[in-house]
């Protein structure tokens, strides 16, 4: 079976690829310029000022390098490294200055990309970091932030033998004031513009449309979970966006027993299933949506979903309003969680280990407020007690779990929202009914 798709697969790309180029222009998303470059000027002019300010950092070094570089080289221009270099950031009177040591060989490229300003071409014969270090000692009265988290993986960008160099070129008192760049990286990323959350909108627009989509190509015991995961997968590389997770398991459709995060499998869809895609694209190569629909299929005696069914869709659908009404500047991700765990257990649902929601933007799971940490045996994360803010976005779900043959099933119909200061605004429209699969 995993040579038959692999066939497919690339029999689809053949076909792509012997279409005109009016052809191919014509079905591609996202396919003006990048907006990224111009964004990520405006994020480190407008928003990285504040978030130094607020994590109480004078100054953030980031080292970079070719081929296992930082995870947050794109967000401050590294992303073509090949020699290795020091990016430092300083705050001023009138924002941030930003600084980059750096070998002749990517200075040319740097100076032409006009974000930073300063860049200091280090010769060859000397060493960045080398110089970058006397910099520092010399300039850096403040907290020193750098790149190692135990609790974020994106600011843990650095590695123990670059910290061990690092610091072995600082003075002791610049080492006393090192600090983590935890803080300041969450709040730095966790607030998207107003231009990525357009983006944001028409990424999750389109993941919506295609699962719908999908779900029409479903033929009752035909159609595999993996056949409609192929079609999702199909529809993506038409389009000329990417995976927003792993693509082992993006799309997950699953129409039998909960999988949690797992893979599309080879079980026949049949009269009676409820159906669960989870899917999310990635655009311009930066920003990802992440967004779930159900469906039922009927029985060839039916018209409409069981009684049963019926109730825990509209529990789940509740449960999610619920949520959405909730998340608002200033509230805890815990708070908005506790508001649907309360109705569940009114309702009579399972208890659902998942987080109601989670930050959504450069990855499937960002940074930012979790919207959990109320289930019950388990307990918060930090980040359950952080404040909603404006420019927050959430993939957040509503539930409702019950018993079935071979495990328990989910409805976990996930939406995306963006946070402004009257509260939450949806990124498409949500699902109001469950999709019904006739099987006729």
């Amino acid at each position: 079976m995993y040579r038959l798709i692999t066939i497919v697969l690339f029999a689809l790309f053949l076909f792509s690829c012997s279409q005109s180029p009016s052809q191919q222009s014509s079905d591609l998303l996202f396919n003006g310029p990048n907006p990224w470059p111009d964004i990520r000027a405006e994020r480190i002019q407008s928003l990285l000022p504040e978030a130094m300010e607020r994590a109480e950092v004078d100054a953030w070094a980031v080292l970079c390098r070719s081929n296992n570089n930082d995870p947050l080289a794109r967000h401050v221009g590294c992303e073509n490294a090949v020699a290795p270099a020091v990016y430092l950031f300083e705050t001023v009177e009138d924002g941030v200055r930003s600084t980059v040591f750096t070998p002749p060989g990517e200075a040319t490229a740097l100076q032409e990309l006009g974000l930073h300003d300063r860049i200091e071409v280090v010769d060859r014969t000397q060493d960045p970091l080398v110089v970058a270090s006397e910099y520092i000692n010399q300039n850096v009265r403040g907290n020193l932030a750098l790149n190692f988290s135990d609790t974020n993986e994106l600011a843990d960008g650095i590695s123990f033998s670059q910290y061990t160099r690092l610091t072995n070129m600082l003075i002791q008192p610049v080492i006393n004031r090192i600090v983590s760049s935890d803080e300041l990286v969450y709040e730095w990323l966790s607030v998207k513009t107003a231009a990525e959350i357009d983006i944001l909108r028409e990424a999750a627009e389109v993941t919506a449309q295609w699962e719908v989509e999908a779900y029409q190509q479903v033929v009752p015991n035909e159609s595999t979970d993996r056949d409609i995961a192929i079609f999702l997968k199909q529809k993506m590389a038409e389009a000329g966006v990417s995976d927003a997770w792993s693509p082992d398991q993006n799309p997950l459709v699953n129409s039998g027993p909960d999988r949690g995060h797992a893979h599309s499998t080879d079980r026949i869809i049949r009269p009676g299933d409820v159906i669960q895609i989870d899917f999310g694209i990635r655009v311009y190569d930066t920003w990802v949506s992440d967004i779930q629909r159900f469906a039922y299929v009927l029985e060839p005696e039916e018209t409409e979903a069981p009684a049963d069914i019926q109730q825990y869709w509209n529990v789940a659908r509740e449960g999610s309003r619920r949520a959405f009404e909730a998340m608002e500047p200033g509230v805890t991700g815990l708070e908005v969680d506790r508001v649907q765990r309360d109705w569940m257990r009114e309702n009579g649902s399972m208890n659902v280990l998942w987080n109601t929601g989670h930050p959504v933007g450069y990855v499937a799971h960002d940074i930012g407020p979790s919207l959990g940490g109320a289930q019950e045996g388990r307990d918060p994360s930090e980040t359950a007690y952080r404040e909603l803010r404006d420019g927050n976005v959430f993939a957040y779900d509503g539930f409702y779990m019950w018993e079935i043959e071979g495990g328990t099933k989910t409805i976990s119909v996930e939406e995306m929202a963006v946070i402004t200061e009257n509260g939450a605004e949806y990124l498409t429209d949500p699902q109001e009914e469950l999709i019904l699969i006739s099987s006729d």
